[in-house]
């Protein structure tokens, strides 16, 4: 399918859009990454653009000629960002969900993946794909969830009007992995416990540990989205493991992984954020799909990682802040 076509990837220098780029290349497409930040390690046949997609015209350039388009660019950040950044989170993914897809359309592209996200959902046991429109984001995710919910309104609304329906939209759950934001400001909570058992003595976790949470490895996400397409699914979805994990364990994980002692302290005086999130992946699995990565793997690998690119993390840090 992909085999000498040219496949767009916006946001492809990220977690998930290196693993996603690499899995193109190897089924034979000419694969094109737009981003902002650095190009690091990308294969060589990879062709790099640095565009601000916050401005249509670029967008409606790196979408001239494209046969595929796979939208994972967005802004990712902590609970800590969400709460005191709000705008620097719903502006930019309203802008980046608007722009890319019209000029998708505008280009004709065969098939658009569109990147949503675990955000949009209300708390609930288990997340399922067509809950979503009878409830509201959480608060805790209201700015980002409620923009990504936009972005896949915005493809409905292409459905209606100009009947175009070829449209993945897929919901990641909580990612990790090679590549992740460590930035000790923004990072999620894997990033942000391996680099803060690094760099302190002790590592200081919000909250008690309990609240649960579903965790699925970037180059798990990045074989969902290839096989969203190739599958040519428009239906919304879920992309995770479908097992609830305690930030508990997670810890435990992260503390193992490590070769040195580390001392863990819990700040129950620190927000936790919603008690239960774990997406129900009956719809993926009756396509077939499923995850190749446990958990505990993805988390060695993940630190293996860290350890061995402390450069290309500090010059990432370097170039977000500038």
């Amino acid at each position: 399918m992909f085999k000498d076509k040219k496949v767009l990837v916006t946001g492809g220098t990220g977690m998930i859009g290196r693993q996603l780029v690499e899995l193109l290349v190897t089924k034979g497409a000419k694969v094109y990454v737009v981003s902002l930040d650095t190009a690091v390690n990308l294969p060589a046949e990879v062709q790099f653009v640095r565009a601000d997609l916050t401005d249509f015209k670029n967008c409606l350039e790196c979408c001239q000629g494209m046969d595929y388009v796979f939208n994972l660019i967005g802004v990712k950040g902590s609970p800590k960002m969400c709460r005191e950044q709000p705008a620097s989170f719903m502006v930019p993914m309203l802008q980046f969900n608007t722009n890319m897809m019209e000029a998708a359309r505008r280009n004709n592209v065969k098939w658009y993946l569109y990147t949503s996200s675990v955000g949009v959902y209300q708390p609930a046991e288990i997340f399922k794909e067509d809950d979503v429109w009878k409830t509201f984001p959480s608060p805790n995710d209201r700015f980002a969830g409620w923009a990504k919910r936009i972005g896949e309104l915005q493809a409905e609304a292409y459905a209606i009007q100009y009947g175009w329906n070829n449209v993945s939209i897929v919901r990641p759950a909580n990612v990790y992995g090679p590549y992740d934001n460590f930035d000790p400001e923004n990072a999620m909570v894997i990033p942000s416990l391996i680099r803060k058992a690094h760099e302190n003595d002790v590592l200081s976790v919000w909250g008690d540990g309990s609240p649960i949470r579903d965790f699925i490895h970037s180059r798990d996400v990045a074989l969902g989205m290839i096989y969203t397409v190739e599958n040519q699914i428009c239906d919304p979805l879920n992309l995770g493991s479908g097992t609830g994990v305690s930030i508990r364990e997670i810890v435990e994980m992260v503390v193992e992984g490590c070769d040195f002692p580390i001392k863990v302290e819990w700040d129950t005086t620190k927000p936790a954020g919603d008690h239960k999130r774990i997406l129900d992946m009956s719809r993926a699995n009756s396509y077939g799909f499923e995850t190749s990565v446990s958990l505990r793997e993805g988390i060695l690998e993940t630190i293996r990682w860290f350890n061995e690119n402390r450069q290309i993390i500090d010059m990432r840090h370097n170039a977000f802040r500038e």
